[in-house]
């Protein structure tokens, strides 16, 4: 565990334990029902992966990808998986932190504070996320004890992913939403199951979208105090604690670690994510209708949720989080993936997944015509 002056700068096993112990509860469901939707979710997984794979034809019939297991969790074995992951991803981030300590008040009084304050802190974000998330594909996650993962993709490597369904989240919205349990279950597995297939179905997208993040992270230029001061001003935010108004004009985690490399990297990074969101919220629809009756109602009353938000400390949150920015990416990118299909179809819009040049520019995202100019016609000519 990475350390500054002999303390732990993140306490790990505190964060997941605060995260659970503040975590809001989930529905009222019996016994019985719980059994039943984890059952039925796992069902669905199974059959979304046939259903996307024959939408998207990216993965030629008789081939074998890389399986990855399917994982129905509680909002606190999704803190626990996610821990892991940020564990990983964060370490080259919190080496160079260690060694900037060397000289630095910030690095010394963070030594005095000590990982445990970081660690509830962190936890405090972590109960806020996780009653939110539906599903996710993680991406790179190291297998556990408790949750397992695909084979690595290089020996010695951490796990080759693994798709998670938060079953009370799921339950929860289905029931905010007033729509079809089943038909909304489904429609939920066919996005995350788009991912799944996104990763094992282009060999190369994983180590490459791996290399970004850790060039990101290795290019960060930021002191160990600031960090710790953005996450604090995170947490603050979850308990109402910072004064009126100052909610508005915060910057964002990530804006917070940004030298003029890491914008360049974060351009690509947005552009490749904005892709990946919008090919899955393209593919949960054009699926639908052919295999969930009542797809129209959900997609109109699930885009009205996340037009509408929540309360203003959720708004502050999503904010500080980036996670607005997650949102503009749905939507951009599956304007991206709808004008290029329409225009080249879905086997020309396949070529996106040929090899890192053929993916689309931050400006391509807003303009499809340009990625369609660039990779087809100049292939063709």
């Amino acid at each position: 565990m990475t350390s500054i002056g002999g303390a732990e700068m993140v306490d790990w096993n505190l964060a997941v334990a605060t995260a659970t112990r503040f975590v809001r509860p989930g529905p009222d469901v019996s016994r019985d029902e719980a059994r039943a939707v984890v059952a039925e979710l796992r069902r669905h997984a199974r059959a979304s992966e046939e259903h996307v794979r024959a939408f998207t034809g990216m993965i030629p019939e008789g081939s074998r990808p890389q399986d990855t297991p399917v994982l129905v969790v509680d909002r606190a074995g999704w803190v626990k998986a996610n821990v892991a992951g940020f564990r990983e991803l964060l370490r080259p981030l919190l080496d160079k932190m260690q060694e900037r300590r060397s000289g630095s008040a910030g690095g010394t009084v963070l030594g005095a504070v000590g990982g445990k304050v970081t660690g509830v802190e962190l936890g405090m974000l972590l109960s806020f996320l996780a009653s939110r998330v539906l599903g996710q594909y993680e991406t790179f996650a190291p297998a556990t004890r408790d949750m397992p993962a695909g084979e690595p993709a290089h020996p010695g490597g951490n796990g080759g992913g693994r798709l998670l369904l938060v079953a009370p989240n799921i339950v929860h919205v289905e029931r905010e939403l007033g729509v079809d349990p089943h038909d909304f279950r489904l429609w939920v597995c066919l996005h995350e199951e788009t991912h799944r297939t996104q990763f094992t179905g282009v060999p190369w997208l994983r180590d490459h979208l791996q290399g970004e993040i850790q060039s990101f992270l290795g290019e960060t230029d930021v002191d160990p105090m600031t960090f710790l001061e953005r996450l604090r001003e995170a947490a603050q935010s979850l308990a109402g604690a910072r004064p009126e108004g100052e909610e508005d004009e915060g910057r964002s985690i990530v804006e917070l670690v940004q030298t003029p490399a890491q914008r360049e990297i974060l351009g690509r990074l947005t552009a490749v994510m904005s892709l990946l969101e919008g090919h899955a919220d393209y593919v949960m629809d054009g699926v639908g209708p052919d295999v969930v009756p009542s797809v129209g109602e959900i997609r109109e009353k699930f885009q009205q949720r996340r037009a509408r938000g929540a309360s203003r400390l959720d708004l502050a949150l999503r904010k500080l989080l980036g996670l607005d920015a997650k949102l503009r990416q749905y939507r951009d990118g599956e304007r991206f993936v709808r004008a290029v299909v329409d225009e080249v179809g879905m086997d020309g819009f396949n070529r996106v997944w040929t090899s890192p040049n053929t993916l689309p520019t931050k400006a391509e995202i807003a303009k499809p015509a340009d990625w369609v100019a660039r990779v087809h016609r100049r292939a063709e000519s």
